[in-house]
């Protein structure tokens, strides 16, 4: 059963509790119940299951026998490894996709650039991080590696839930992160690998900081309230 723009799904129910998770709206140790989710939803317990096992894969939640499913603690120094490697691989496909893409595939990269800029106007933070996610991939098709190219997947999509729109409407990250693309277009546009590649290491070192001073904020305000 496919949902809205062709997702299983399970995948838009992971998709909504993953953005749940990472937005502190579900707590962690709070339990997954399948069945409350399932009547949440309004489906079956099947897809809730597969969803729920997608969301361990990512370290979101966590799965005990005879217990079930609970939302995981995300830990900060976790995440920081993941998009330090991650920016690592993204700042190769920058470089690459500068030097190797063909003239259709910077016209489409130049164009879904354009597109997010509408979004950022409108202040659409949900057009916006599906604009996002196309203009990275683009990125990684126009590098001409598939090794590279599927790494580079593997690790937006485990990074996903940390890159939802949720996380565009705070602190103008939004027009900061359309800021960094201005960029990473210029550069790629100029066929300038190491200045597409430099353009995507920062952009992917704010995105994190963004990412990281979240939970490092949430994690001070649990500390404050149970001392006070």
């Amino acid at each position: 059963m496919e949902s809205e723009a062709g997702k299983t799904l399970s995948q838009t129910i992971s998709d909504c509790l993953a953005e749940e998770i990472v937005l502190r709206r579900l707590k962690p140790g709070e339990r997954m119940d399948e069945q409350s989710i399932a009547t949440r939803f309004g489906v079956s317990r099947s897809p809730v299951r597969d969803a729920l096992r997608q969301l361990a894969s990512t370290k979101l939640v966590e799965y005990l026998p005879r217990r079930g499913f609970s939302v995981a603690a995300v830990k900060s120094s976790d995440l920081d490894g993941l998009f330090e490697v991650s920016g690592e691989i993204e700042a190769l496909c920058a470089k690459l996709c500068a030097l190797r893409a063909a003239p259709s595939e910077r016209k489409r990269i130049e164009f879904v650039h354009r597109q997010a800029s509408h979004a950022v106007s409108e202040g659409d933070a949900k057009a916006y991080a599906a604009l996002n996610e196309e203009f990275h991939a683009l990125i990684y098709a126009g590098a001409r590696n598939k090794t590279l190219q599927e790494l580079a997947l593997s690790l937006r999509q485990r990074l996903a839930p940390f890159r939802s729109r949720g996380f565009f409407v705070s602190e103008n990250r939004m027009q900061h992160s359309h800021g960094e693309h201005d960029a990473l277009v210029v550069a790629l546009l100029a066929h300038d690998g190491a200045a597409a590649a430099q353009a995507m290491h920062n952009h992917a070192a704010n995105s994190a900081m963004n990412v990281l001073q979240h939970f490092d904020a949430d994690t001070q305000g649990s500390a404050s309230g149970t001392a006070a």
